[in-house]
């Protein structure tokens, strides 16, 4: 098994910038309205723009409608779409196809059975993220 390193949430170019140099094999740029750390397609194409031979760029969404992966994909400046709601696999497929970019299919983890539920993305996402759930309490 291989691990990789992402950092996601960076929102500045002075984050992108110290990611890069950290040696980060990924960057997340979050596309999320409800998250204090979005970014717009605009910030995304300055912040990403620049990072052409270093990690992969990947665009965090949650839930995405076409409109939204048409749009992450026509700024140019990302390698891979993350999908972090209740995407199926059906849906994965479909974003795969709509952007022809890789997708990562995050997952939240609290027990077993979820992780048992990341076999029905098998073949289907290009990677799999195991993000932890949040305590109940």
């Amino acid at each position: 098994m291989s691990v990789l390193v992402k950092i996601c949430g960076l929102n500045e170019p002075r984050s992108v910038a110290a990611a890069v140099d950290a040696g980060a094999d990924m960057i997340g740029l979050v596309f999320y309205p409800a998250s204090p750390r979005a970014v717009s397609l605009e910030q995304a194409i300055e912040l990403a723009g620049p990072v052409t031979n270093g990690p992969v760029r990947v665009a965090l969404a949650v839930d995405p409608d076409d409109r939204l992966v048409s749009e992450i994909t026509e700024t140019g400046v990302i390698d891979m779409i993350q999908v972090h709601g209740h995407e199926t696999p059906s849906r994965v497929s479909e974003i795969q196809a709509r952007s022809g970019l890789p997708v990562m299919k995050a997952l939240r983890i609290g027990t077993a059975p979820d992780v048992a539920g990341a076999a029905h993305y098998d073949g289907v996402a290009d990677r799999i993220l195991f993000d932890a759930k949040a305590p109940k309490d």
